[in-house]
């Protein structure tokens, strides 16, 4: 376990360098800039600007700067928001995705086993047909389709929800589970997959023929080896949902870094985009560590 830590920690600050250079190349890269605006500066005011902010350095040469700063804990200002560095938008907007990410993976990964063990305890019969089906269907739709069709529902038709923003925890309920059901989907339909697989064992044979009660056998018997097909999408279920975040948090309004990224892209903000894709990339390395440290605890044979 401690070498696949090790093993993992090596490869993490390359990785982040990489997609760090990379982004910071496509941004430059792309047409426009911080400082185009439909009333354009004079050539004075705008040479100035871009020299107070070092874009008149050579492209590597303002990669070495940028990455030193990072790895000083400094994301450096922002070019649009003059009144705030990038690492105050990034406190004030870090623990609203990482709240709504963490309540949708909850969400997520608890209406998926409860399904997939609903499913299990009932194969072959419509129960479990019309469960997977409804799975597939969830597992389907985006993001982007779920968030206005629940606003349409909950919000605007029944009322019993606000449409957007953060001003109280109810704000929250519809943006979570519009991130979370894709994801529940299809952890239901693994979860399903693995209990089908586990069930077929000689031990769960054994437990059987000793008279255990079914809800005995799925939960105590079958779950952790059905579990460990879930334990490798976990991983890229909490990167999928921290990412998805960026469209939810711009459908609900809520003051999340996805928003900022989005406004940071269309204002061509480059430490602030730079800094939201440092971050999105440390942390979704840090949940494929822990899928595979929850892979490796589930399936010992796994163990490198």
């Amino acid at each position: 376990m401690l070498g696949l830590i090790l093993r993992r920690l090596a490869t993490a600050l390359p990785t982040l360098a990489a997609i760090l250079i990379l982004s910071f190349l496509l941004m430059r890269l792309a047409p426009g800039g911080p400082f185009d605006s439909e009333r354009p500066l004079d050539p004075a005011t705008h040479a100035a600007l871009v020299e107070s902010y070092g874009l008149d350095k050579p492209l590597p040469e303002q990669v070495a700067l940028y990455i030193g700063r990072i790895a000083r804990g400094d994301f450096g200002p922002s070019l649009v928001y003059r009144d705030f560095s990038v690492s105050d938008l990034v406190a004030q907007g870090l623990p609203v995705s990482l709240t709504l990410g963490g309540l949708s993976f909850v969400l997520a990964l608890t209406l998926g086993l409860a399904i997939g063990l609903a499913a299990a305890a009932h194969p072959g019969t419509q129960i479990d047909k019309a469960l997977m089906l409804a799975m597939t269907l969830l597992t389907a739709l985006p993001t982007f389709v779920t968030g206005p069709l629940l606003v349409l529902v909950f919000a605007l038709g029944l009322g019993w929800l606000p449409v957007s923003g953060l001003e109280t925890p109810r704000h929250l309920i519809l943006p979570v589970v519009a991130l979370a059901l894709p994801v529940a989907g299809a952890i239901a339909k693994l979860s399903r997959a693995g209990l089908a697989d586990a069930l077929r064992q000689d031990h769960i044979r054994t437990a059987r023929a000793r008279g255990l009660s079914r809800f005995k056998i799925l939960v105590v018997h079958a779950l952790r080896p059905a579990l460990v097909p879930v334990a490798s999408y976990a991983g890229p279920a909490a990167a999928g949902l921290l990412t998805g975040a960026v469209v939810i948090e711009t459908v609900f309004a809520l003051p999340g870094l996805g928003r900022y990224f989005v406004q940071g892209a269309l204002n061509r903000d480059y430490p602030l985009v730079l800094a939201v894709v440092t971050i999105y990339a440390a942390l979704i390395i840090l949940f494929n560590l822990f899928a595979d440290l929850l892979y490796g605890w589930l399936d010992p044979r796994a163990r490198g």
